[in-house]
Protein backbone atom coordinates (compact mmCIF):
# COMPACT_ATOMS: atom_id res chain seq x y z
CA UNK A 1 0.00 0.00 0.00
CA UNK A 2 3.08 1.92 0.50
CA UNK A 3 4.36 2.06 -2.98
CA UNK A 4 0.68 2.42 -4.25
CA UNK A 5 -0.12 5.64 -1.38
CA UNK A 6 3.36 7.08 -3.23
CA UNK A 7 2.18 6.62 -6.67
CA UNK A 8 -0.93 8.12 -5.76
CA UNK A 9 0.37 11.17 -4.04
CA UNK A 10 2.52 12.07 -7.02
CA UNK A 11 -0.52 11.47 -9.53
CA UNK A 12 -2.28 14.21 -7.06
CA UNK A 13 0.16 16.29 -7.09
CA UNK A 14 -1.84 19.45 -8.36
CA UNK A 15 -4.47 18.76 -6.14
CA UNK A 16 -5.26 21.52 -4.11
CA UNK A 17 -5.79 19.21 -0.76
CA UNK A 18 -3.92 15.97 -1.82
CA UNK A 19 -3.30 14.84 1.56
CA UNK A 20 -7.14 15.13 2.41
CA UNK A 21 -7.98 13.51 -1.11
CA UNK A 22 -5.32 10.79 -0.05
CA UNK A 23 -6.97 9.53 3.59
CA UNK A 24 -10.34 9.53 1.87
CA UNK A 25 -9.26 7.04 -0.98
CA UNK A 26 -7.30 5.25 1.70
CA UNK A 27 -10.32 4.60 3.62
CA UNK A 28 -12.13 3.56 0.48
CA UNK A 29 -9.55 1.06 -0.27
CA UNK A 30 -10.15 -0.19 3.71
CA UNK A 31 -13.63 -0.66 2.71
CA UNK A 32 -13.85 -1.64 -0.41
CA UNK A 33 -10.67 -3.79 -1.13
CA UNK A 34 -11.47 -4.22 -4.66
CA UNK A 35 -11.91 -0.86 -5.25
CA UNK A 36 -8.81 0.61 -8.22
CA UNK A 37 -8.08 4.02 -9.03
CA UNK A 38 -6.65 5.61 -12.19
CA UNK A 39 -6.01 8.64 -13.33
CA UNK A 40 -7.38 10.94 -16.21
CA UNK A 41 -8.47 14.24 -17.14
CA UNK A 42 -12.23 15.27 -17.13
CA UNK A 43 -13.54 17.01 -19.97
CA UNK A 44 -17.33 17.19 -21.01
CA UNK A 45 -18.61 19.00 -24.39
CA UNK A 46 -22.14 20.19 -25.60
CA UNK A 47 -23.78 20.63 -28.34
CA UNK A 48 -26.26 23.36 -27.15
CA UNK A 49 -28.75 24.12 -30.39
CA UNK A 50 -29.43 27.75 -30.37
CA UNK A 51 -31.45 30.47 -33.11
CA UNK A 52 -29.95 34.02 -33.41
CA UNK A 53 -32.76 36.20 -35.02
CA UNK A 54 -30.49 39.76 -36.32
CA UNK A 55 -32.92 42.25 -36.31
CA UNK A 56 -33.10 45.42 -39.58
CA UNK A 57 -31.60 47.20 -36.75
CA UNK A 58 -28.91 45.66 -36.38
CA UNK A 59 -25.68 46.21 -35.61
CA UNK A 60 -27.15 48.84 -33.30
CA UNK A 61 -30.14 46.32 -31.97
CA UNK A 62 -28.83 43.16 -30.52
CA UNK A 63 -30.00 39.61 -31.71
CA UNK A 64 -32.77 37.60 -30.00
CA UNK A 65 -31.79 34.67 -29.21
CA UNK A 66 -33.76 31.57 -28.54
CA UNK A 67 -32.46 27.97 -27.10
CA UNK A 68 -33.78 25.60 -30.14
CA UNK A 69 -33.78 21.71 -27.97
CA UNK A 70 -34.52 18.97 -29.79
CA UNK A 71 -37.15 16.53 -28.82
CA UNK A 72 -35.45 14.73 -26.07
CA UNK A 73 -34.32 18.25 -24.69
CA UNK A 74 -35.59 19.83 -21.27
CA UNK A 75 -35.03 23.59 -20.63
CA UNK A 76 -33.38 24.43 -17.86
CA UNK A 77 -34.81 27.54 -16.32
CA UNK A 78 -32.65 29.82 -14.81
CA UNK A 79 -30.99 33.64 -14.80
CA UNK A 80 -30.16 33.18 -18.68
CA UNK A 81 -32.75 31.32 -19.78
CA UNK A 82 -36.91 31.70 -19.57
CA UNK A 83 -39.31 28.77 -19.67
CA UNK A 84 -40.10 29.58 -23.26
CA UNK A 85 -36.03 29.07 -24.31
CA UNK A 86 -35.65 33.03 -24.65
CA UNK A 87 -32.17 33.73 -23.84
CA UNK A 88 -31.03 36.75 -21.27
CA UNK A 89 -27.56 37.72 -21.16
CA UNK A 90 -24.80 40.67 -19.69
CA UNK A 91 -23.78 41.16 -23.43
CA UNK A 92 -27.70 41.16 -24.92
CA UNK A 93 -28.55 43.98 -22.38
CA UNK A 94 -25.62 46.37 -22.81
CA UNK A 95 -25.08 45.64 -26.69
CA UNK A 96 -23.07 48.80 -28.04
CA UNK A 97 -21.93 49.13 -31.34
CA UNK A 98 -19.13 48.31 -32.42
CA UNK A 99 -17.75 47.36 -29.39
CA UNK A 100 -20.96 44.56 -29.13
CA UNK A 101 -20.92 41.48 -32.01
CA UNK A 102 -22.07 38.48 -33.00
CA UNK A 103 -18.66 36.61 -31.93
CA UNK A 104 -18.74 38.22 -28.72
CA UNK A 105 -22.12 37.33 -27.75
CA UNK A 106 -21.77 33.42 -28.73
CA UNK A 107 -18.65 33.46 -26.33
CA UNK A 108 -20.68 34.77 -23.23
CA UNK A 109 -23.06 31.90 -24.23
CA UNK A 110 -20.29 29.49 -23.97
CA UNK A 111 -18.87 30.96 -20.55
CA UNK A 112 -22.58 31.27 -19.19
CA UNK A 113 -23.59 28.23 -20.40
CA UNK A 114 -20.74 26.29 -19.06
CA UNK A 115 -21.43 27.48 -15.62
CA UNK A 116 -24.73 26.60 -15.56
CA UNK A 117 -26.27 24.28 -18.53
CA UNK A 118 -29.04 25.45 -19.88
CA UNK A 119 -30.59 21.90 -21.27
CA UNK A 120 -30.77 18.48 -19.51
CA UNK A 121 -32.02 15.29 -21.12
CA UNK A 122 -35.63 13.85 -21.25
CA UNK A 123 -36.97 10.66 -19.92
CA UNK A 124 -38.87 8.98 -22.82
CA UNK A 125 -41.62 9.94 -20.61
CA UNK A 126 -41.51 13.41 -20.47
CA UNK A 127 -40.17 13.69 -24.38
CA UNK A 128 -43.91 14.12 -25.65
CA UNK A 129 -44.75 16.47 -23.36
CA UNK A 130 -42.10 18.47 -24.48
CA UNK A 131 -42.86 18.41 -28.09
CA UNK A 132 -45.63 20.61 -27.68
CA UNK A 133 -43.15 23.15 -25.91
CA UNK A 134 -41.22 22.71 -29.26
CA UNK A 135 -43.93 23.58 -30.97
CA UNK A 136 -45.06 26.64 -28.72
CA UNK A 137 -40.98 27.67 -29.66
CA UNK A 138 -40.76 27.48 -33.22
CA UNK A 139 -44.49 29.41 -33.59
CA UNK A 140 -42.92 32.35 -31.26
CA UNK A 141 -39.52 32.06 -33.51
CA UNK A 142 -40.70 32.05 -36.90
CA UNK A 143 -43.70 34.22 -36.15
CA UNK A 144 -46.57 32.65 -37.17
CA UNK A 145 -48.31 32.13 -33.99
CA UNK A 146 -50.85 32.65 -31.61
CA UNK A 147 -48.66 35.13 -29.98
CA UNK A 148 -48.20 36.93 -33.13
CA UNK A 149 -52.02 37.02 -33.55
CA UNK A 150 -51.89 38.40 -29.73
CA UNK A 151 -49.35 41.23 -31.03
CA UNK A 152 -51.55 42.61 -33.81
CA UNK A 153 -54.91 42.57 -31.27
CA UNK A 154 -52.60 44.94 -28.70
CA UNK A 155 -51.18 46.91 -31.51
CA UNK A 156 -55.05 47.32 -32.74
CA UNK A 157 -55.45 47.85 -29.27
CA UNK A 158 -52.80 50.42 -28.62
CA UNK A 159 -53.94 52.44 -31.84
CA UNK A 160 -57.06 53.15 -30.61
CA UNK A 161 -57.06 53.79 -27.06
CA UNK A 162 -54.55 51.89 -25.03
CA UNK A 163 -52.21 54.37 -23.86
CA UNK A 164 -48.93 52.50 -22.71
CA UNK A 165 -45.45 54.69 -21.64
CA UNK A 166 -42.19 53.21 -21.32
CA UNK A 167 -39.54 54.92 -19.29
CA UNK A 168 -35.83 53.35 -20.06
CA UNK A 169 -33.29 53.63 -17.31
CA UNK A 170 -33.83 52.63 -13.65
CA UNK A 171 -32.01 55.02 -11.89
CA UNK A 172 -33.26 57.72 -9.61
CA UNK A 173 -34.79 59.75 -12.59
CA UNK A 174 -36.28 56.29 -13.86
CA UNK A 175 -38.14 56.01 -10.91
CA UNK A 176 -39.34 59.38 -9.93
CA UNK A 177 -40.69 59.43 -13.73
CA UNK A 178 -42.61 55.81 -13.33
CA UNK A 179 -44.08 57.44 -9.97
CA UNK A 180 -44.88 60.54 -11.39
CA UNK A 181 -46.47 59.36 -14.23
CA UNK A 182 -48.86 56.56 -12.73
CA UNK A 183 -49.80 59.47 -10.35
CA UNK A 184 -50.52 61.43 -13.21
CA UNK A 185 -53.10 58.32 -14.37
CA UNK A 186 -52.78 59.61 -17.99
CA UNK A 187 -51.47 56.00 -19.04
CA UNK A 188 -52.98 52.74 -19.11
CA UNK A 189 -49.51 51.28 -18.40
CA UNK A 190 -45.97 52.20 -17.27
CA UNK A 191 -43.18 49.72 -18.44
CA UNK A 192 -39.77 50.72 -16.56
CA UNK A 193 -37.17 48.74 -18.66
CA UNK A 194 -34.03 48.38 -16.40
CA UNK A 195 -30.73 48.04 -18.44
CA UNK A 196 -28.40 47.65 -15.77
CA UNK A 197 -26.65 43.96 -15.12
CA UNK A 198 -27.32 41.86 -12.40
CA UNK A 199 -30.42 41.65 -10.16
CA UNK A 200 -33.29 44.21 -9.27
CA UNK A 201 -31.46 46.44 -6.58
CA UNK A 202 -32.78 49.72 -4.44
CA UNK A 203 -35.97 51.05 -6.10
CA UNK A 204 -36.51 48.66 -8.59
CA UNK A 205 -36.46 46.32 -5.81
CA UNK A 206 -38.93 48.41 -4.39
CA UNK A 207 -41.38 48.52 -7.30
CA UNK A 208 -41.25 44.75 -7.10
CA UNK A 209 -41.83 44.44 -3.53
CA UNK A 210 -44.85 47.36 -3.23
CA UNK A 211 -46.41 46.82 -6.57
CA UNK A 212 -48.07 49.33 -8.35
CA UNK A 213 -50.95 49.34 -10.37
CA UNK A 214 -50.05 49.19 -14.13
CA UNK A 215 -46.70 49.55 -14.02
CA UNK A 216 -43.90 46.61 -15.07
CA UNK A 217 -40.40 46.19 -14.75
CA UNK A 218 -38.52 44.49 -17.35
CA UNK A 219 -35.18 43.88 -18.78
CA UNK A 220 -36.00 43.02 -22.50
CA UNK A 221 -36.62 45.88 -25.02
CA UNK A 222 -39.91 43.65 -26.52
CA UNK A 223 -41.89 44.98 -23.30
CA UNK A 224 -41.65 48.49 -24.89
CA UNK A 225 -43.66 47.34 -28.19
CA UNK A 226 -46.01 50.06 -28.49
CA UNK A 227 -45.59 52.31 -25.87
CA UNK A 228 -47.25 55.54 -27.53
CA UNK A 229 -44.42 57.50 -25.28
CA UNK A 230 -40.96 56.34 -24.84
CA UNK A 231 -38.70 58.49 -21.75
CA UNK A 232 -35.18 58.09 -21.82
CA UNK A 233 -33.78 58.62 -18.56
CA UNK A 234 -30.39 56.49 -19.10
CA UNK A 235 -26.90 57.74 -18.24
CA UNK A 236 -23.28 56.48 -18.72
CA UNK A 237 -22.03 55.45 -15.51
CA UNK A 238 -17.91 54.79 -16.89
CA UNK A 239 -14.95 56.36 -15.98
CA UNK A 240 -14.74 59.10 -18.30
CA UNK A 241 -12.03 61.88 -17.59
CA UNK A 242 -13.56 65.05 -19.47
CA UNK A 243 -16.94 66.36 -20.38
CA UNK A 244 -16.39 65.19 -24.33
CA UNK A 245 -16.01 61.50 -22.82
CA UNK A 246 -18.72 61.69 -20.77
CA UNK A 247 -21.09 62.48 -23.90
CA UNK A 248 -19.76 60.05 -25.49
CA UNK A 249 -20.12 57.51 -23.08
CA UNK A 250 -23.49 58.33 -23.60
CA UNK A 251 -23.57 58.52 -26.91
CA UNK A 252 -22.60 54.83 -27.18
CA UNK A 253 -24.81 53.87 -24.73
CA UNK A 254 -28.04 55.09 -26.80
CA UNK A 255 -26.48 53.35 -29.74
CA UNK A 256 -27.52 49.84 -28.50
CA UNK A 257 -30.61 51.61 -27.27
CA UNK A 258 -32.39 53.96 -30.16
CA UNK A 259 -32.59 51.25 -32.67
CA UNK A 260 -33.95 49.03 -30.41
CA UNK A 261 -36.77 50.90 -28.90
CA UNK A 262 -37.48 52.60 -32.19
CA UNK A 263 -38.01 48.83 -33.53
CA UNK A 264 -40.65 48.12 -31.54
CA UNK A 265 -42.40 51.08 -31.05
CA UNK A 266 -42.19 52.42 -34.57
CA UNK A 267 -44.53 55.24 -34.36
CA UNK A 268 -43.84 56.31 -30.33
CA UNK A 269 -42.73 59.87 -29.46
CA UNK A 270 -38.88 59.92 -27.68
CA UNK A 271 -39.04 62.29 -24.42
CA UNK A 272 -35.14 62.67 -23.72
CA UNK A 273 -34.00 63.37 -20.32
CA UNK A 274 -31.11 61.93 -20.40
CA UNK A 275 -28.26 64.46 -20.03
CA UNK A 276 -26.99 66.30 -22.03
CA UNK A 277 -30.62 66.53 -22.94
CA UNK A 278 -30.03 69.23 -26.16
CA UNK A 279 -27.29 66.90 -27.52
CA UNK A 280 -29.21 63.59 -26.40
CA UNK A 281 -32.32 64.59 -28.00
CA UNK A 282 -30.21 65.26 -31.19
CA UNK A 283 -28.43 61.96 -30.78
CA UNK A 284 -31.97 60.27 -30.36
CA UNK A 285 -33.26 62.01 -33.85
CA UNK A 286 -30.51 60.74 -35.67
CA UNK A 287 -30.06 57.21 -34.39
CA UNK A 288 -34.20 56.53 -34.73
CA UNK A 289 -34.20 58.08 -38.20
CA UNK A 290 -37.84 59.57 -36.89
CA UNK A 291 -39.45 62.67 -38.20
CA UNK A 292 -38.19 65.91 -35.81
CA UNK A 293 -41.54 66.38 -34.78
CA UNK A 294 -41.50 62.77 -32.39
CA UNK A 295 -38.52 63.75 -31.12
CA UNK A 296 -38.15 65.78 -28.64
CA UNK A 297 -36.41 66.84 -25.02
CA UNK A 298 -37.66 67.79 -21.51
CA UNK A 299 -35.75 71.25 -22.04
CA UNK A 300 -36.79 74.04 -19.99
CA UNK A 301 -40.73 72.82 -19.24
CA UNK A 302 -39.51 72.67 -15.52
CA UNK A 303 -38.27 76.11 -15.25
CA UNK A 304 -40.30 77.81 -17.71
CA UNK A 305 -43.71 76.40 -15.08
CA UNK A 306 -41.33 77.24 -11.90
CA UNK A 307 -40.49 80.91 -14.12
CA UNK A 308 -44.32 81.50 -14.70
CA UNK A 309 -44.99 80.62 -10.83
CA UNK A 310 -42.89 82.75 -9.16
CA UNK A 311 -44.17 85.64 -11.52
CA UNK A 312 -48.02 84.58 -10.71
CA UNK A 313 -47.90 83.49 -7.19
CA UNK A 314 -45.04 85.55 -5.75
CA UNK A 315 -44.31 88.55 -7.72
CA UNK A 316 -47.96 88.75 -8.41
CA UNK A 317 -47.77 89.32 -12.13
CA UNK A 318 -50.05 86.85 -13.80
CA UNK A 319 -50.64 89.00 -17.17
CA UNK A 320 -46.65 88.23 -18.13
CA UNK A 321 -46.63 85.07 -16.75
CA UNK A 322 -48.98 84.25 -19.31
CA UNK A 323 -46.58 84.91 -22.07
CA UNK A 324 -42.87 84.21 -19.84
CA UNK A 325 -40.98 81.62 -21.04
CA UNK A 326 -37.76 80.02 -20.28
CA UNK A 327 -35.70 79.09 -23.81
CA UNK A 328 -32.46 77.87 -24.99
CA UNK A 329 -30.36 75.45 -23.37
CA UNK A 330 -30.50 73.66 -19.96
CA UNK A 331 -28.06 75.27 -17.03
CA UNK A 332 -26.43 78.91 -16.86
CA UNK A 333 -27.47 79.64 -20.59
CA UNK A 334 -31.32 79.73 -20.61
CA UNK A 335 -32.57 83.10 -21.04
CA UNK A 336 -36.25 84.43 -20.72
CA UNK A 337 -38.52 85.13 -23.81
CA UNK A 338 -41.86 86.24 -24.10
CA UNK A 339 -44.05 85.11 -26.81
CA UNK A 340 -46.22 88.39 -27.02
CA UNK A 341 -45.53 92.22 -27.00
CA UNK A 342 -47.33 94.81 -25.21
CA UNK A 343 -49.44 96.30 -27.52
CA UNK A 344 -48.92 100.49 -26.38
CA UNK A 345 -49.80 103.45 -27.96
CA UNK A 346 -46.24 104.72 -28.72
CA UNK A 347 -42.65 103.88 -28.80
CA UNK A 348 -42.02 105.42 -25.29
CA UNK A 349 -44.55 103.47 -24.02
CA UNK A 350 -43.39 100.36 -25.57
CA UNK A 351 -40.05 101.04 -24.24
CA UNK A 352 -41.07 101.93 -20.49
CA UNK A 353 -42.90 98.77 -20.52
CA UNK A 354 -39.86 96.66 -21.71
CA UNK A 355 -37.89 98.29 -19.29
CA UNK A 356 -40.59 97.09 -16.57
CA UNK A 357 -40.78 93.09 -17.59
CA UNK A 358 -36.86 93.11 -17.68
CA UNK A 359 -37.00 93.96 -14.26
CA UNK A 360 -39.72 91.56 -12.92
CA UNK A 361 -38.17 89.21 -15.03
CA UNK A 362 -34.49 89.40 -13.57
CA UNK A 363 -36.13 89.27 -10.28
CA UNK A 364 -37.80 85.65 -10.83
CA UNK A 365 -34.81 84.69 -12.76
CA UNK A 366 -32.71 84.83 -9.39
CA UNK A 367 -35.27 83.06 -7.20
CA UNK A 368 -35.03 80.49 -10.05
CA UNK A 369 -31.52 80.22 -9.81
CA UNK A 370 -32.09 78.94 -6.45
CA UNK A 371 -33.85 76.40 -7.50
CA UNK A 372 -32.31 72.60 -8.09
CA UNK A 373 -33.29 69.92 -10.90
CA UNK A 374 -33.89 67.02 -8.19
CA UNK A 375 -34.89 63.72 -9.88
CA UNK A 376 -38.41 63.77 -8.50
CA UNK A 377 -38.95 67.34 -10.07
CA UNK A 378 -37.82 66.05 -13.32
CA UNK A 379 -39.95 63.04 -12.99
CA UNK A 380 -43.05 65.86 -12.61
CA UNK A 381 -42.79 67.75 -15.53
CA UNK A 382 -42.39 64.21 -17.35
CA UNK A 383 -45.56 63.40 -16.46
CA UNK A 384 -47.02 66.58 -17.05
CA UNK A 385 -45.60 66.41 -20.82
CA UNK A 386 -46.73 62.60 -21.63
CA UNK A 387 -50.11 63.95 -19.94
CA UNK A 388 -50.14 66.88 -22.89
CA UNK A 389 -48.86 64.25 -25.50
CA UNK A 390 -51.25 61.61 -25.02
CA UNK A 391 -54.03 63.51 -23.92
CA UNK A 392 -53.74 65.46 -27.39
CA UNK A 393 -54.11 68.41 -24.94
CA UNK A 394 -52.58 71.40 -27.74
CA UNK A 395 -50.47 72.76 -24.53
CA UNK A 396 -47.65 75.07 -25.16
CA UNK A 397 -44.79 73.75 -22.87
CA UNK A 398 -41.07 74.34 -23.16
CA UNK A 399 -39.43 71.65 -25.32
CA UNK A 400 -36.17 70.64 -26.66
CA UNK A 401 -36.82 70.55 -30.60
CA UNK A 402 -34.80 70.93 -33.83
CA UNK A 403 -34.34 74.87 -33.82
CA UNK A 404 -32.80 75.09 -37.05
CA UNK A 405 -34.67 77.89 -38.97
CA UNK A 406 -35.34 79.65 -35.91
CA UNK A 407 -33.18 82.95 -35.00
CA UNK A 408 -31.09 82.42 -38.30
CA UNK A 409 -29.67 79.39 -37.24
CA UNK A 410 -28.52 77.01 -39.94
CA UNK A 411 -27.17 74.14 -37.68
CA UNK A 412 -28.86 71.23 -36.52
CA UNK A 413 -29.59 71.62 -33.60
CA UNK A 414 -31.88 71.16 -30.47
CA UNK A 415 -33.11 74.28 -28.39
CA UNK A 416 -35.69 74.28 -25.94
CA UNK A 417 -38.56 76.66 -27.72
CA UNK A 418 -42.04 77.42 -27.08
CA UNK A 419 -44.20 74.32 -29.10
CA UNK A 420 -47.54 73.10 -28.74
CA UNK A 421 -47.45 69.22 -28.43
CA UNK A 422 -50.12 66.76 -29.18
CA UNK A 423 -50.35 62.82 -29.67
CA UNK A 424 -47.83 63.09 -32.79
CA UNK A 425 -45.36 65.49 -30.67
CA UNK A 426 -44.36 68.77 -31.86
CA UNK A 427 -47.68 70.02 -33.77
CA UNK A 428 -46.29 73.59 -33.81
CA UNK A 429 -43.49 76.03 -32.75
CA UNK A 430 -44.98 78.99 -31.49
CA UNK A 431 -43.59 82.70 -32.52
CA UNK A 432 -41.39 84.34 -30.16
CA UNK A 433 -41.32 88.13 -30.18
CA UNK A 434 -38.23 89.66 -31.37
CA UNK A 435 -35.54 90.08 -28.79
CA UNK A 436 -31.83 90.89 -30.33
CA UNK A 437 -30.39 90.04 -27.23
CA UNK A 438 -32.34 86.79 -26.77
CA UNK A 439 -31.40 85.73 -31.02
CA UNK A 440 -27.71 86.29 -29.77
CA UNK A 441 -27.67 83.77 -26.84
CA UNK A 442 -29.57 81.18 -28.68
CA UNK A 443 -27.27 81.72 -31.71
CA UNK A 444 -24.48 81.23 -28.77
CA UNK A 445 -25.62 78.44 -27.61
CA UNK A 446 -26.32 76.65 -30.86
CA UNK A 447 -23.01 77.26 -32.13
CA UNK A 448 -21.23 75.41 -28.90
CA UNK A 449 -23.89 72.58 -29.00
CA UNK A 450 -23.23 72.24 -32.65
CA UNK A 451 -18.97 72.38 -32.14
CA UNK A 452 -19.83 69.79 -29.52
CA UNK A 453 -21.59 67.33 -31.34
CA UNK A 454 -19.28 67.92 -34.60
CA UNK A 455 -16.65 66.27 -32.37
CA UNK A 456 -18.76 63.11 -31.52
CA UNK A 457 -18.80 59.65 -32.88
CA UNK A 458 -22.40 58.59 -34.03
Amino acid sequence: MALAEEALRKQLGKYKFRDLTIEELKNVNKTYPNFTFSMNTYSNSYNIPIRLWILDSHPFAPPICFLKPTANMGISVGKHVDAHGRIYLPYLQNWSHPKSTVIGLIKEMIAKFEEELPLYSLSSSDAARQSELLSYIAKITEGETGMKSKSKIGRDKNQGCFNKITVVGAGDLGIACVLAIAAKGAADKVVLLDLSEGAAKGGTMDLEIFTLPNVEISKDFSASADSKVVVLTVNSLGNAQTYLDVVQSNVDLFRGVIPAISHYSQNTVLLVASHPVEVMTYVSWKLSAFPKSRVIGVGANLDTERFQFILTNLLKEEVLAKDAWIIGEQGEDKVPSWTSGNSVANQTEAMAACNSRDKVANRAMEVLKGKGQRSWSVGLSVADLTDSILKDKRKVHSVSTLAKGCCNINSEVFLSLPCILGTSGVIEMVKLEEDPLVREKLQSSAGSIHDLQQQLKL
